[in-house]
């Protein structure tokens, strides 16, 4: 697309949940989003599977959405994952994320039976046609166990008009080129796999989608402009120092490791709902290694990194 809704870095919440009671905690939630909109966040996006939208429930999803997309405000885009088990669900869902405000919707293929080509094409039909806002297919068999190949996703929107975004989690970047290319350029690209982000941009990623600026957001702003702005050795060089972080919070989970960090930052949001759990103590203690020579370490033009947690 010419001007896709949404581009740079598209910031991921957590779901902050209260230690005593259990239940969301939006008071912690609104201050989250908050920090991502003043750290230069270029879009926010909620209940995607780091806000651990699948173990909540729907008067608990209802509340994530709107608190985000009203503490946002419109000062940036807003991306509300929608996705659900039913087609009847995530029909709901993307109506309670129009009617809340927000800028665009994102499916991803969240399903228990495996689907056919024709079912999975009337549930993104259906999904779309609930609103008239643009909608993000998302692609992360990892999560979901359902691999959409480019010539699948291709097909799929040239008969769904609004489907004109996609959030590619495979890891595969030859995948950013060939959607663009099957899709004659209609198909506005999104990397979701953290460690290939600086490749992604480099085959033609518009976008980041990426839980990292709830932790270290300059970092991945530096990594941005510099990809974009076509300083390579800079770019290279930002993404040697962030590239064991980004492993690190993939590797262990994005909810356990981010909500890890927050709390060695003083901003606690609770742990994970079960059935996950905490993260182990080891492995905060090399989180908090990480954080800290983030923290202390310039970024490569000199600018101050994030605060020390």
């Amino acid at each position: 697309m010419v001007n896709p809704p949404l581009r740079g870095i598209v910031s991921y919440p957590v779901t902050p949940f209260d230690t005593a009671t259990g239940g969301v905690d939006l008071a912690a939630l609104a201050r989250l989003t908050e920090d991502l909109v003043a750290a230069g966040s270029h879009a926010v996006a909620p209940l995607g599977s780091t806000g651990e939208a699948a173990y909540l429930r729907e008067v608990e999803w209802d509340a994530v959405c709107e608190t985000t997309v009203q503490t946002v405000a419109k000062r940036v885009p807003t991306l509300v994952g929608v996705s659900h088990w039913s087609t009847e669900g995530a029909v709901r869902r993307a109506r309670v994320a129009a009617r809340n405000g927000a800028t665009a919707i994102m499916v991803l293929p969240q399903v228990y039976w495996k689907l056919t080509d024709t079912e999975l094409e009337r549930h993104y039909a259906a999904v779309a046609a609930a609103t008239d806002l643009p909608m993000m297919l998302y692609n992360n068999p990892g999560t979901s166990g359902v691999d959409l190949l480019p010539k699948t996703v291709a097909a799929l929107a040239r008969r769904i008009p609004n489907l004109t975004m996609v959030k590619e989690s495979s890891g595969d970047v030859a995948r950013f080129r060939a959607i663009r290319e099957l899709s004659d350029g209609a198909l506005s690209v999104y990397n979701g796999n953290n460690p290939v982000a600086l490749e992604a941009f480099r085959s033609g990623a518009v976008g980041w989608c990426t839980a990292s600026p709830c932790l270290v957001p300059q970092w991945a702003l530096a990594l941005y402009d510099a990809a974009t702005g076509g300083d390579d050795e800079r770019a290279d060089a930002v993404l040697a120092e962030l590239l064991p972080f980004l492993r690190f919070i993939v590797g262990e989970g994005l909810p356990r490791a981010v909500k890890a960090g927050l709390r060695l930052q003083g901003r606690g949001a609770g742990d994970p709902r079960m059935p996950l759990l905490p993260l182990p103590d080891r492995e905060t203690g090399r989180l908090r290694e990480m954080l800290g020579h983030l923290a202390r370490h310039p970024l490569v033009d000199g600018t101050a990194a994030d605060s020390t947690p």
